[in-house]
């Protein structure tokens, strides 16, 4: 807090401006350290008001908890950790008619000496503080009343089912559904999705929880890293070195593999062209061919396929193209889409804030000094794999957007073009330009593109 007013919240070395206040918010805002009730928000004096808006642009940074507390007791029932920007916490209304239960994408797990609640599909985490609350949870796998609940339970509260509810961690049943066995399923988006493969989805990437994400080290200092190759098993050595390439390659796809590198900074006074996006695109990932068969199931339905340069799993072809185009000669700044069958590029409508936050969420995840000119995010219609595959679908989106980024690796390497693969994406910010909820069709990869400047490092 300073002396003109103005208040700044500091984390390690980061820093965020909130802006300037009264003595009086000031003041107020320091029983945050404790704890400030969100009833004394509700007035509509001058003072009400800007403890609100601070309160706003703090919860707009991640930077608020949320206390249920117990006076009776002096005690924390549950702390409600946000995972997603602008999480506010809301009750949802129940009545004692209603029947609720657990979704099925909710765990309850153990983090360090704590229990916490979560799920990919709520903007916070529940970290529970009372063992009560944790046997009624346990209760509500199964569908229950909420009249019926209220007399059983005496740890109930409703304030805590009312925000659970409005997180999506229940799921109020309707009357054809009160077995439980359908919750969930009706969004037949969701019901494609196993619970392994959302979690996996939700938590290996950016945007829908604050775990740290990249290279942070975590074990340095503790554990030593592996050599960079495996030491030799000790059994007997065939020597395979007399059959080894020479020096110069003896094929042209010999030497493109092993020019084949990242290029992290871009040459802006030259950038990539359209024709050469173009072609990039017709050599990656246009559709050669399309065809139908019957399905794979007995009396199963007809099913579309298509083809295209790269391998996929079960010719699924899931992977969708989105361009963030920043630095390209004979194409517009904006986000496009590419239409692998038509092999054209469709613009999409959104804010310039949201494309220079995608734009330098890629720099700063390449350690880059500026903006790649075009990036592809690789998005997955998740729904095209897992009508099909149980268990593993996921994890042959993953295997197939490698399969994809090798290509366009190649591809840019023959072109004389530069790139670099992107190991995070967030798909929460993916999910606001595009309107796509995030299980839908979402980002599973990302590629950096454009006419390098000569700089060395390989990788």
């Amino acid at each position: 807090m300073q002396a003109d007013g103005s208040i700044a919240a500091v984390s390690n070395d980061y820093s965020v401006s909130l802006g300037q206040f009264s003595t009086a918010a000031i003041a107020r805002a320091g029983h945050l350290a404790t704890g400030l009730p969100l009833a004394s928000l509700a007035g509509k004096s001058a003072l009400a008001r800007q403890v609100h808006a601070l309160l706003r642009r703090l919860a707009q940074h991640g930077l608020l908890d949320y206390r249920l507390f117990s006076p009776r007791d002096a005690q924390d029932l549950v702390v409600i950790e946000p995972q997603i920007a602008d999480y506010w916490p809301q009750r949802a209304k129940l009545s004692s008619s209603d029947t609720i239960v657990l979704s099925r994408f909710a765990y309850l797990r153990r983090r360090g000496n704590e229990m916490v609640l979560e799920s990919p599909r709520a903007g916070a985490l529940f970290r529970i503080c009372d063992p009560a609350i944790a046997a009624t949870l346990a209760t509500l796998s199964q569908p229950q009343k909420i009249s019926k609940l209220r007399k059983q339970m005496a740890s109930l509260n409703p304030d805590l089912l009312g925000l659970l509810l409005d997180s999506e961690m229940l799921i109020r049943l309707d009357a054809k559904d009160r077995d439980g066995r359908a919750a969930n399923e009706r969004d037949r988006n969701l019901a494609l999705w196993d619970f392994h493969d959302l979690v996996f989805h939700a938590r290996s990437t950016e945007g829908r929880h604050a775990n740290p994400v990249g290279g942070t080290y975590a074990h340095a200092g503790v554990i030593p890293p592996l050599p960079a190759v495996r030491p030799p098993w000790p059994g007997k050595t065939i020597s395979l070195r007399k059959f080894a390439t020479p020096e110069q390659p003896a094929s042209p796809f010999a030497t493109l593999l092993r020019a084949r590198h990242s290029t992290r900074d871009f040459d802006d006074q030259h950038p990539v062209t359209l024709a050469e996006l173009a072609q990039f695109l017709d050599t990656t990932a246009r559709v050669l061919s399309e065809w139908k068969s019957g399905g794979d199931a007995d009396g199963g339905p007809e099913v579309t396929y298509s083809s295209r340069p790269y391998p996929a799993a079960g010719s699924a072809y899931e992977l969708e193209l989105y361009l963030n185009v920043s630095n390209c000669e004979g194409l517009a700044r904006g986000l496009y889409h590419y239409d692998a069958g038509g092999h054209a590029l469709v613009a999409i409508e959104t804010s310039t804030q949201q494309l220079q936050g995608l734009a330098m969420a890629a720099e700063f995840a390449m350690d880059a000094s500026g903006p790649p000119q075009v990036l592809i995010t690789i998005a997955a219609r998740f729904g095209r794999i897992s009508w099909k595959y149980s268990s593993i679908a996921y994890s042959l989106i993953l295997k197939d957007t490698g399969c994809l980024i090798q290509t366009f690796y190649l591809a840019a390497t023959d072109m004389g073009l530069d790139g670099c693969a992107i190991g995070t994406g967030n798909i929460e910010l993916f999910a606001r330009m595009t309107g796509l909820e995030f299980y839908v069709e979402g980002p599973v990869g990302q590629f950096a593109l454009g006419r390098g400047r000569k700089v060395g490092g390989r990788g």
